[in-house]
């Protein structure tokens, strides 16, 4: 059994909040021509908004379940951005202005949805230094609860799981972002029923090589038998990241 004491966990995260967008792209453009769309294009776009402090592209290259025994959920996503605002007010620019108003006309073009979440993120192993980080590979996961266990209770079980993934070998850096906020329809706060995530992992390793070895490994099998406690579903995607600003 693990020797961590879940009465001894910290239940707040880092208090450092991330928007994140969860996009589709339209069925008629290929991969290639959304990437291209959305790096060279709508990137720019969204650095302008106010207050904006780093912004990170991750567009999906595979839509596997490597290393894991788990249910994928209904997600089909083509994407994800992060951007890191200095205050909850920031979120606002995504909402309200003429900014706003450009930016929902330009997904338009080239999305065919995009879901927001608002994310507190806590750093459980650090990522490494950017020239480093660019040679890793990264594995973006979302994850919803158990049916009929309590939010307080995931958000408890999710701390815990945290530090049995740091006895795992191999994994290069891993973040969790606790979801507080969702946007089915982006720009109007909903309810989880709205939008059924409860976290997205971050998880980075030196290749594929790697992450199956974490995952067989003893330590991998452990916390993986811990994930069935109180996961209902994980959706993973490898990604390929780019930071934007």
């Amino acid at each position: 059994m693990p020797s961590i004491e879940r009465k001894d966990i910290q239940r707040k995260g880092d208090g450092m909040q991330v928007r994140m967008g969860l996009l589709k792209k339209k069925p008629e453009a290929s991969p290639a021509e959304f990437r291209a769309y959305w790096r060279n294009h709508h990137a720019a776009l969204a650095s302008r908004v106010p207050n904006l402090q780093c912004y990170w592209q991750n567009a999906v290259t595979e839509r596997l379940q490597r290393g894991i025994d788990f249910a994928r959920g209904p997600w089909d996503f083509d994407g994800f951005s992060q951007l890191w605002l200095d205050s909850d007010a920031a979120s606002a620019g995504f909402r309200n202005g003429d900014l706003a108003a450009e930016l929902i006309q330009d997904e338009n073009r080239f999305l065919g949805d995009l879901h927001v979440v608002t994310a507190e993120q806590r750093v459980v192993i650090p990522v490494p230094q950017l020239a480093v980080r660019a040679r890793l590979l990264k594995r973006i996961s979302i994850l919803r609860r158990k049916t009929g266990l309590s939010e307080e209770d995931f958000r408890r079980e999710w701390i815990f799981h945290g530090e049995l993934v740091k006895k795992m070998p191999g994994v290069s850096g891993y973040r969790q972002n606790v979801v507080v906020e969702r946007e089915r329809v982006k720009g109007v706060l909903g309810d989880y029923d709205d939008l059924p995530i409860d976290g997205i992992v971050e998880l980075w390793f030196e290749d594929t090589e790697k992450l199956a070895a974490a995952f067989a490994s003893a330590p991998g099998q452990e916390t993986m038998q811990h994930a069935k406690t109180f996961l209902e579903e994980i959706t993973a995607y490898v990604v390929e990241e780019d930071r934007v600003k």
